[in-house]
């Protein structure tokens, strides 16, 4: 398990996770960070896309629903996405419970994995969180 402290984030409330594939390759993990979910509070429904589909950083790729409100979710990098994670389309409580482990999204194959450089480390996510609740 990734320790939150060992995430990249992104002004949206996403976490950004990269790691070695088994061909060598990049692959980020994206997900939706515990506060942002707890700000949601009670999930509906969340569209994820299909795996080839080019994203591109700072742009949606799907959204989340829950009783509050309609939110998207970004992509923290520009790449083509290689799997979703289609096991909580329909156990949404499992993005909460396990948002930084199980209740990842989707994954990406990233043009330029130094984008994640320029995302925010823990605690400059922890300061904006702190300067500008969702609450």
């Amino acid at each position: 398990m990734v320790a939150p402290d060992q995430l990249r984030y992104t002004p949206t409330h996403e976490w950004a996770h990269i790691e070695k594939a088994a061909d060598g390759a990049a692959i980020v993990t994206v997900g939706l960070t515990a506060y942002a979910l707890e700000a949601l509070t009670d999930l509906v429904y969340i569209d994820l896309p299909e795996a080839g589909r080019q994203v591109k950083a700072g742009q949606p790729f799907g959204e989340v629903e829950s009783v509050k409100a309609v939110g998207e979710l970004y992509s923290p990098v520009d790449g083509e996405i290689v799997e979703s994670n289609t096991a909580i389309v329909n156990n949404l409580e499992q993005l909460s419970k396990d948002p930084y482990q199980s209740g990842w999204l989707v994954r990406i194959k990233p043009t330029d994995p130094s984008q994640l450089d320029k995302l925010l480390d823990y605690a400059a996510y922890r300061k904006l969180c702190e300067e500008n609740p969702l609450h």
